[in-house]
């Protein structure tokens, strides 16, 4: 308990405050406040999370003001709340805050550039959250804890609490609102503790383009050469595993700024989703997962307190939060310089798109713009057939201005530095998915590794007449024709039908962002027969 620390500037009463406490100490907080917080036999504290087991998106709200709201993407992404409302969800945060015996505070930094750095300060009301943010954020030294002050940013994580569905703006009980103008996050009515982390980085895509700095959704590392490499990818695409290499050193596995000196991590952790975790595909993730690791909403045995991680009886997002210098091979600061390599990560299930093209400088705005995966269907309703999901910048979740913001500076960039781009499929071959299989973690190794060499950039490479890009012919350990993905279907009349089908997608999702986009950059996506 911090003696001295008090929270009455926001008219928060309680005395009994856990101010920035070590693991050891949060774990028993844990185990004795959380009813199922349990050990593992690795060391890592699992926990679970609630009736939410991912973010909520619809219920992100962003508050309309004056001073901020002609640089905001409003509409499904970033929904608009008066003042007003704002205020009502936080009094009803403070009050719940206000009645419990025990709080938790961690103060500490996003971003590892020190001219960049923002102070952020949490207030939550579980263990599990305070060690969850103390690994993701930047954590302070005790002298820099002494001297912190107050911090540029608050989250009030009063999640345990619902938001009143009544308040004017809102949908559910669930509401996660920001105010750039009061610099706080307010979180009622979910307790997956991803909701402070990607407030913090909301925050962050915010601030830095005003300072002509992108922020951006991706994960980064470096060669022994200081070969820096970024790699842009949503959820389920590799973006985390593909990073985590032993041969190069991890700046960090998901936020990230490019500014005119090179990049910095805006986190202090790693975020890794756990679904089918192994020691053989994944050996620095699988290593990680030890005392001060949280891991959320996994299944195991009672018995041994052995992780099941291909369980999906509670959710199939299970996760693990780690400080980052968990892994070996990082480098810590998380700085590099400035990337030579943009590798832009699809999880392709229609089974059409290749293991790995190299792009143009318009095929990347195109591709970066438009964001593409698929996500595998459910069975509901027979429905067997994968789906397309497109998020801008890889993140649009969480993008604040208008995804042309973060186009034009990712394009700034590369021309400046003479970086190459990639697009790389980490989906199905052989047919979509229900026919083919998914691409082979080694053969994508093996691809991102030639990438790396440079040797990928020199083969011989043929154009994908649908989509245009430009595909090696070889790779060194990846069989050739796993690198054209006609060639591995048993039905080329089908694969045609499937490539065109995937085509109209882009070109549909692309019609929203032709406005602001030059003629070179809309010519620069697929061709429709």
């Amino acid at each position: 308990m911090s003696t001295n620390f008090t929270l009455k500037q926001y008219d928060i009463d309680v005395t009994n405050i856990v101010r920035n406490a070590r693991p050891p100490i949060l774990y028993q907080e844990a185990i004795e406040n959380e009813a199922e917080a349990a050990i593992a036999d690795s060391g890592a504290l699992m926990v679970r999370s609630g009736a939410k087991t991912g973010r909520s998106p619809k219920d992100k709200r962003i508050v309309k003001h004056p001073a901020s709201e002609g640089d905001i993407w409003w509409g499904s992404v970033n929904i608009a709340i008066e003042e007003r409302t704002f205020a009502a969800n936080r009094e009803r945060a403070i009050d719940y805050l206000n009645t419990l015996d025990k709080l938790y505070v961690v103060d500490g930094y996003g971003g590892w550039d020190p001219n960049e750095q923002i102070k952020v300060r949490i207030i939550c009301t579980r263990p599990y959250h305070a060690l969850f943010m103390w690994n993701m954020l930047i954590r302070p030294t005790d002298e820099q804890l002494a001297q912190f002050g107050e911090p540029d940013y608050v989250v009030f994580n009063a999640g345990q609490f619902p938001a009143n569905r009544y308040t004017t703006g809102m949908t559910s009980k669930t509401s996660v609102d920001l105010s750039f103008e009061q610099q706080e996050v307010v979180i009622l009515g979910t307790e997956y503790a991803g909701e402070m982390k990607k407030g913090i980085f909301t925050v962050m895509n915010y601030i830095m383009p005003k300072k002509g700095v992108l922020s951006m959704h991706c994960s980064a590392n470096e060669g022994e050469d200081g070969d820096v490499s970024l790699f842009f990818g949503l959820s389920g695409t590799g973006k985390t595993t593909l990073s985590a290499d032993q041969r190069r050193a991890l700046i960090g596995d998901d936020e990230h700024c490019w500014t005119e000196e090179g990049v910095f991590n805006i986190e202090g952790g790693c975020y890794a989703k756990a679904i089918d975790l192994s020691a053989e595909n994944e050996p620095e993730i699988y290593g990680a997962i030890k005392f001060g690791t949280v891991l959320e909403n996994v299944v195991y045995d009672e018995k041994t307190h052995e992780v099941d991680y291909h369980s999906t009886a509670i959710t199939q997002n299970t996760r693990a939060s780690y400080p980052i210098e968990f892994i070996p091979n990082a480098k810590i600061p998380c700085v590099g310089g400035h990337p030579q390599n943009i590798i832009l990560l699809t999880a392709d299930a229609f089974g059409v798109l290749p293991p790995v093209s190299m792009l143009t400088p318009e095929q990347a705005m195109y591709h970066f713009i438009s964001g593409y995966t698929a996500k595998v269907a459910g069975t509901e309703m027979g429905v067997t057939e994968p789906q397309a999901t497109f998020s801008a910048c890889f993140g649009a979740a969480f993008m604040v201005w208008h995804p042309s913001k973060y186009a034009e500076l990712l394009a700034k960039k590369m021309e400046e530095h003479k970086a190459r781009a990639w697009l790389v499929n980490t989906g199905w071959t052989g047919g979509p998915y229900g026919v083919g299989s998914r691409i082979k973690l080694k053969y994508t190794r093996a691809i991102i590794d030639a990438i790396h060499a440079g040797s990928l950039a020199e083969v011989d490479k043929v154009t994908d007449p649908i989509f245009g890009l430009a595909v090696p012919t070889s790779c060194r350990n990846v069989p050739d024709a796993v690198l054209i993905p006609k060639n591995t279907w048993k039905n080329p009349i089908a694969y045609d039908q499937q490539a065109q089908k995937l085509a109209k997608l882009f070109a549909d999702n692309f019609e929203k962002y032709k406005e602001g986009s030059s003629d070179a950059i809309i010519n620069a996506g697929p061709k429709l027969i």
